[in-house]
């Protein structure tokens, strides 16, 4: 079982909704909550994507040198990076910070904001262009361990010809891949091409659902995943204790900022993001917040309410909150990724309530001083010739 948290690169605040309580998102917020999640034990950190947030490739980067053993789950969008460009990213990334790359393929689903992007394709064509970026992205990675790795490629969305990287990764084949996604082609591609599926929190049974879908689909390609779950948590010392904390969390929320986010929620072609905000209706009771949200046992939609993305949050004392992690992990999900408002005093309370709880796999010692980096040594010449390895000297004894 292995638990990341999350970089809020897009805000943070005690209250949703509000600017009542909400902190500067700035470096050296960023700086103490990957400093916190490196040493509280966590596997990793996912860095979101999009308008809303800071870029995150220069996020992670920057975040490189601050932590030791910290991996990195960084978005790739389709569209609008190259995708020799963005291996070479990737690989630069993974050898600079000691193997410590995961990669997470973002589609996108708001018009509005692709389009501001220059992208203009629809739903379907954006999943073709996903395959065709994860082809040569894979490829040209691959290839990069090998002495002859030029890539052509000549697809309907993306093309390339003699496409290369020259310094690769420390990971082989490439960095891990993660996917998520609810349509029907984004379990296609999931299955087809990446190394992890991650389902926003629903309920067991309907994440029982996709990971069957996915393991039938991965199979008629001769392939296996694993699996995981994007969730939020509310964890305290008692039921009571986080219950509370929820509805603190909902406290400066008025009708009309819940009724323009889901709003804008409807017009997204995210089939995931749709089905987040059916499991909340914009709803909710104010004095009674677990009414018609509380969607299975300690699964509480109210995050849903206003925030696009992951919008479920686990809700109850530590016993509850690792009893409903080992329910998903039954199903066959071993990564979560976590997050929980403030983000750097919920990182602590999590790591210390509930990791006690679950059974975690977690590296020990300095991984990154075992990594030896492959490749070219020498300038490369003319941008395209590597230069031949070193001959040792030959020494001669005097006889």
């Amino acid at each position: 079982m292995k638990l990341l948290w999350f970089i809020p690169t897009h805000g943070d605040s005690r209250y949703l909704g509000s600017a009542q309580g909400a902190r500067a998102a700035d470096y050296n917020y960023f700086r103490q909550v990957a400093i916190a999640a490196d040493s509280l034990g966590y596997e990793g950190v996912l860095i979101p994507t999009g308008r809303s947030c800071e870029d995150p490739w220069v996020v992670a980067s920057s975040l490189i040198g601050e932590t030791r053993r910290l991996k990195f789950l960084v978005a790739l969008r389709p569209g609008l990076v190259a995708p020799s460009q963005s291996a070479r990213m990737a690989a630069t990334f993974d050898r600079l910070s000691g193997g410590r790359l995961l990669v997470n393929l973002v589609t996108g689903g708001d018009a509005e904001e692709l389009a501001g992007d220059g992208q203009f394709l629809s739903h379907a064509e954006r999943y073709e262009q996903s395959v065709e970026f994860m082809k040569i992205w894979r490829e040209v990675i691959a290839r990069s361990h090998e002495p002859q790795n030029a890539v052509d490629f000549d697809g309907r969305h993306l093309q390339v010809k003699g496409a290369k990287l020259l310094y690769p990764p420390i990971a082989k084949p490439y960095p891990p891949l993660f996917f998520g996604g609810s349509s029907e082609a984004a379990h296609e591609l999931a299955a087809e091409q990446f190394d992890t599926y991650l389902t926003w929190g629903e309920p067991p049974a309907a994440v029982a659902e996709k990971v069957a879908d996915i393991r039938r689909r991965a199979a008629k390609h001769g392939r296996t995943l694993s699996f995981g779950i994007r969730l939020h948590v509310i964890v305290r010392e008692t039921e009571d204790e986080a219950w509370r904390a929820a509805g603190a969390l909902l406290s400066h929320l008025d009708d009309a900022t819940i009724a323009a986010a889901q709003q804008r929620f409807g017009q997204m072609d995210s089939v995931g993001q749709r089905r987040m905000a059916e499991l909340n209706k914009g709803k909710f009771n104010r004095a009674n917040i677990r009414e018609g949200l509380e969607i299975s046992p300690n699964l509480w939609a109210g995050v849903g309410l206003v925030r696009g993305g992951a919008g479920t949050a686990l809700v109850g004392n530590p016993e509850q909150v690792a009893a409903r992690i080992k329910e998903y992990a039954a199903l066959g999900l071993d990564h979560f990724i976590l997050s929980g408002y403030p983000h750097l005093e919920e990182a602590h309370r999590v790591a210390e309530l509930v990791f006690p709880l679950l059974p975690l796999q977690r590296e020990t010692g300095a991984a990154a001083a075992t990594h030896v980096l492959s490749g070219p040594f020498g300038e490369i010449v003319a941008n395209s010739f590597v230069p031949p390895p070193a001959v040792a000297p030959v020494r001669v004894s005097a006889s």
